[in-house]
Parts: C-alpha cells; sequence; structure tokens
C-alpha cells in the first residue's frame, strides 16, 4: 500500500482544476439534451495507455455516458486506429474531452518508451524499473502507465524502502555508517523495509557487500565493463541494479552483463506525447 493520491482522487481535483464554475463555452453553444459521439483516434505509432482512466473519467462525471472500447490498454496502436467511441450528452463529453486526451497522451508516451526498452531487453534476465522521476500528484497514473508497457515499478515513494544515494552516504560518514544506521532505524522503529545502496566505485561496492545489509546493491554510472565486473563480484550476494548513462542505443550492452535492473527516470520524465484526438462522429 502506499500514500499517495488516488485514482478517483486524481480524476476528482483535475476535473476541478479544468472545469472550476463551469465549462461555459460549451454550456453556451450546446444544448443540454443534445447527445452525441466522440471517437478517440490515434494520430501516432505507439503503445496505448489510459483507456480505462478514460472511461473512469466519464463515469465519474456522469454514470450514463458508454464507451465502446476496440482497443484496450497495453496494446500496439497505430496511425489512424479508433481506440474507442464514447456516447453520451454532448455537454459532459465535450467538458471531459481534454482532459481524457491530456492523460491519455501522456501515459501512452510512457508506456510506449517503457516498451521500446522491454523489447531492447528481451532474452536478457535484466528489467526494467522507473523512478521517483514522475510528475508531482501524478505518480500512480505515470507508473500504472510504466506496468502496461511491460515494465516494473520501483518503490512508489520515500516511505516503502529505504534506499541510500550518494548524498545519504556522503551525510553519514561512509557507507558502513549508512547501513549500519539503517539497519538499526528499522530495529528501532520496528519496520520491515528493504535497504538498497548506491554504490561509486569497487570499493564501495566491496564495503557494501561486506557488511551483508543491503538487498539491492544500486551500481551508478558504472560504464558497461566496470559493471559486468561488479555483477560478477557481487555473485548473487546482493539484487544489482544500473542507472545512469544507460540510453535505447547502449540499454542491451548494460543488459548483458548480467545486471538484475536497470532503473530509467526517463521513461515517466523524458518523454513527448502521443498524439491522440477525440473527434464528433455524425
Amino acid at each position: 500500500m502506499h500514500s499517495g493520491l488516488s485514482i478517483e482522487q486524481i480524476i476528482e481535483y483535475a476535473l476541478k482544476e479544468d472545469i472550476g464554475n463551469g465549462d461555459h463555452t460549451t454550456l453556451s453553444t450546446v444544448s443540454p439534451d443534445k447527445r452525441g459521439k466522440m471517437a478517440l483516434y490515434v494520430k501516432e505509432d505507439g503503445v496505448l495507455a489510459g483507456v480505462d482512466l478514460a472511461r473512469m473519467i466519464f463515469h465519474h462525471f456522469n454514470p450514463v455516458i458508454s464507451l465502446q472500447i476496440f482497443l484496450k490498454d497495453g496494446v500496439f496502436v497505430k496511425k489512424g486506429d479508433i481506440a474507442f467511441v464514447v456516447e453520451g450528452p454532448v455537454q459532459d463529453l465535450l467538458t471531459c474531452e481534454r482532459l481524457v486526451l491530456n492523460f491519455m497522451q501522456r501515459l501512452s508516451a510512457v508506456a510506449t518508451r517503457t516498451r521500446q526498452m522491454v523489447d531492447i531487453l528481451e532474452g536478457t534476465q535484466t528489467r526494467i524499473l522507473d523512478t521517483r522521476k514522475t510528475t508531482p500528484l501524478l505518480r500512480e497514473l505515470e507508473k500504472m502507465a510504466v506496468r502496461i508497457g511491460g515494465g516494473h515499478n520501483h518503490r512508489f515513494g520515500l516511505f516503502d524502502m529505504i534506499l541510500i544515494k550518494d548524498n545519504h552516504v556522503d551525510f553519514a560518514g561512509g557507507i558502513a555508517k549508512a547501513l549500519d544506521q539503517a539497519k538499526q532505524y528499522l530495529i528501532d522503529k520496528d519496520l520491515n523495509l528493504d535497504i538498497e545502496i548506491e554504490v561509486r566505485n569497487m570499493k564501495e561496492l566491496a564495503e557494501a557487500i561486506g557488511c551483508g545489509i543491503a538487498k539491492r546493491i544500486l551500481l551508478d554510472n558504472f560504464t558497461p565493463s566496470a559493471l559486468k565486473e561488479a555483477v560478477a563480484f557481487v555473485a548473487r550476494r546482493a539484487e544489482t541494479e544500473a542507472s545512469g548513462g544507460i540510453t535505447l542505443d547502449n540499454l542491451r550492452q548494460f543488459a548483458e552483463t548480467g545486471v538484475d535492473y536497470i532503473s530509467s527516470g526517463a521513461l515517466t520524465h523524458h518523454i513527448k506525447s502521443l498524439d491522440l484526438s477525440l473527434k464528433a462522429l455524425d
């Protein structure tokens, strides 16, 4: 469990942000008794994400709105595809239009980038992880999109795992002190959390492994050759994770070192929205 906003809360707040005291353009131009249909058109190839969320948004706003879904979350779509047709009071469809598109375009972009990386990793044991580099208050949705794309979620927030980064190590006075203090903290607070620690070189790695405390070692900014040496040194005594300097072009090279996980902030913070549109149907 996590303490972030629920999807229902995100929808409620997003609608309030957009609508305020009324969609005055729609209210002034469209009759309240007019019913109609709109289609979600795909305008760019990618992986679709947010169909279930769109259904939730429309139903949250007005339960009488119905969706005929043709393409589900997680499928690869091509330009010209129709993902779904939504039917209901036209005023309500138009009021929800932009929110649905904003979410779906961003989430589809996250899922698309994730699927690209997952496909590159095919045949290796390495799994792709997201990070906390998410849009504030939208972490639940962006991490959902990573799962839709075939990736895996790292910790949700600061509360569900101990991840000792370089700054923690430096302020604590070193690898061993940071790990010992984290272990004692869990005992004192009666908490059952995994401990992961970031290392920057082989010396720090040897010290971290020697402590026997961390479940996972984060190997930060290691070159592929250095990472291969590090993974061999760990020899399954802890899980291994790589991050830093990893791109689509060199992702496979890093995975072939045998590392267990590769984490990528780019999954959620360095993306371009997938082009989608909602258009009226006759």
